[in-house]
């Protein structure tokens, strides 16, 4: 669809921006990246026979910006940063800022039984990658009666 548009934007974006259109977005991510955040932290979710891999987009934040918690059997993914201080260095007026500070976070449940030391995380190009293998929560054991002879 072809609509106006002025340094890539369109123009009808703020037309929606009232919480009758909002559909429950996450504030602190649409102030992170304006109109832009829901197309942030895309995550793509594999199961394979071992366990689980999962993939999530990140851009623009250095493994430094990220952390990964585990607690009460959910991972959550944190990611913060904040900008440098480029404008007040350099001369000339800013006619259009798109570069935020701020943070961001996403939640999944893997689990009780999932330790820290279970969880394999890397990130390449703006991808975080985790990995994590499938766990049961340990049984309780079963009461056993044991025979008598004789």
């Amino acid at each position: 669809m072809l609509a106006p548009s002025i340094f890539g934007e369109n123009l009808f974006d703020d037309w929606f921006d009232f919480p009758e259109f909002d559909n429950f977005s996450n504030r602190a991510e649409r102030k992170l990246y304006g109109h832009h955040a829901d197309k942030l932290m895309k995550t793509d979710v594999r199961e394979t026979d071992e366990g689980y891999e999962i993939d999530i987009d990140l851009p623009g934040f250095k493994k430094e910006d990220i952390t990964l918690d585990l607690n009460n059997g959910y991972l959550t993914i944190s990611a913060a940063k904040g900008l440098d201080n480029e404008k007040t260095n350099k001369k000339g007026r800013i006619i259009r800022q798109e570069r935020y500070a701020g943070a961001m976070q996403r939640s999944f449940y893997v689990g009780d039984a999932l330790k820290e030391e279970d969880v394999k995380a890397s990130f390449k190009h703006g991808v975080l990658n985790l990995t994590f293998p499938k766990k049961e929560k340990e049984k309780v054991p079963e009461k056993k009666t044991i025979m008598i002879e004789g």
